[in-house]
């Protein structure tokens, strides 16, 4: 208190209202030592500086602290809300992600199965039952738990079902630094499977952040008819942030349709505007079909092992993916459209990203910040967002992963700013390769 200057008068306040009738010895004795420790600080010469927090400058409205881990599993339980739909939870204890299945268990009365599994594969799968079997399901795990899971969610990219994984990410590889963050795993998310199976990925970049991207999770799933991975990590899970408690009127529900008509039911008929596949639940008259890991026949769903009938949905699993860059915000740009030099990030380098451009705008300097909440796909007009910048640079808690993603897909010769050390990213590192570039 005394370090940040902080009055003392609403914590005896609230231990007066918690402790002053009830047990007034136990209230004498916290608020003494709370009064000990604000006068030891007062009046010891060990300290030489104290610190003023200002105000934050923030919406109106009520607000609480939240954890990323918190607000994951609230999203998640308000996705399945939205729905109209039980959530099923498939899991197996690993750090950091082993915080969600603590929160998310708390929410059974809310039509949450929990289910922690005896590994991860058995985790994974058993997710892949129940969204075949019409539930919401997630998987969640760290890097060396999606190693494992990989197959699974292979399956989930053949079937075509609204599988949901979220990926909360660790120093690795292998076991790794398990209580250390990184941003290690964005490739494995984009190709970690064989064969040409895309998945969606989002990827929320504040701790409050993470329940609407944990909601947009489940939307796009479910509209699209594809695993969509979670991708957030250590960093998110366990920090935290003032939090404005959302309205129930603030969310469009999430519309589900599930196939009923036997006489018109056709397993991969497509929308042909998503290019999502019906969701038909088993043991509904009239709608059995093949389900599996075997190549299925265009539109009938039979197994077929015809070259050109491979192709042909090889092509169309991918090609969902790319179409759901038609249904997801443009990339907003933080200052100027056009200038000398763009901040491009994703996920926890956020907070670092945005302080470090604004002290350099404040100084006059030309540089700009666009932060990425979709990674698989990318937002349709980044592409020319990068074109306006004379210099991009991307900081990363990995060795460039996204850098090489943007320069691949854009031709874009960005430049990187790694660092895999286990902590974040500091606000000066940042600022510093700002002003190498920008030659200050």
């Amino acid at each position: 208190f005394w370090l940040y200057n902080r009055s003392l008068e609403p914590t005896v306040a609230f231990l007066e209202q918690r402790f002053g009738k009830r047990d007034p010895i136990v209230y004498e004795a916290n608020k003494r030592a709370l009064h000990a420790g604000y006068n030891y600080g007062e009046t010891t010469e060990i300290f030489t500086t104290a610190y003023q927090v200002r105000k934050a400058k923030l919406p109106p409205g009520k607000y609480r602290n939240i954890t990323g881990a918190e607000a994951a599993a609230l999203g998640f339980v308000t996705a399945a809300r939205l729905a109209k739909k039980e959530l099923f939870y498939g899991s197996y204890p690993i750090t950091p992600a082993s915080e969600i299945l603590h929160e998310i268990a708390a929410y059974k009365h809310f039509g949450v199965k929990t289910f922690q599994a005896e590994d991860e594969i058995a985790a994974v799968t058993s997710a892949v039952g129940a969204v075949f079997g019409g539930s919401l399901a997630m998987t969640t795990s760290a890097g060396p738990g999606i190693s494992l899971k990989s197959e699974g969610i292979n399956l989930a990219h053949m079937v075509e079902l609204p599988l949901v994984i979220a990926d909360i990410q660790r120093a690795g590889p292998s076991t790794g630094m398990p209580t250390k963050t990184e941003q290690g795993d964005l490739y494995q998310c984009m190709f970690g499977r064989n064969s040409d199976a895309a998945c969606a990925i989002v990827a929320p970049a504040t701790p409050g952040d993470c329940f609407d991207m944990a909601i947009e999770a489940f939307r796009i799933a479910t509209k699209f008819m594809t695993p969509v991975f979670y991708l957030s990590d250590g960093y998110l899970g366990n920090g935290s942030e003032p939090w404005r408690i959302p309205s129930s009127s603030d969310f469009e529900p999430i519309e589900i349709t599930h196939a009923s008509n036997p006489e018109t039911f056709q397993p991969y008929e497509r929308d042909p505007e998503t290019l999502a596949r019906p969701w038909a639940i088993p043991g509904t008259p009239g709608l059995e079909h093949r389900i599996g890991g075997l190549e299925k026949a265009d539109i009938t769903g039979n197994v077929n092992y015809d070259p050109l009938n491979h192709e042909k949905m090889t092509k169309l699993r991918n090609e969902k993916i790319d179409r759901i860059a038609n249904f997801i915000p443009e990339q907003e740009v933080y200052g100027d459209a056009e200038g000398d030099l763009l901040v491009l990030t994703w996920g926890s380098t956020y907070g670092a990203a945005l302080t470090a451009v604004d002290r350099l705008r404040e100084s006059g300097a030309s540089v700009s910040h666009a932060h990425l909440r979709y990674l698989n796909p990318f937002p349709r007009n980044l592409g020319d967002i990068l074109d306006r910048f004379n210099q991009v640079l991307i900081p990363e808690l990995n060795l460039g992963q996204l850098r090489l993603l943007i320069r691949g897909k854009y031709l874009k010769d960005a430049v990187g700013l790694s660092k895999v050390q286990g902590t974040p990213f500091k606000v000066t590192e940042i600022q510093a390769k700002c002003e190498e570039l920008l030659g200050r």
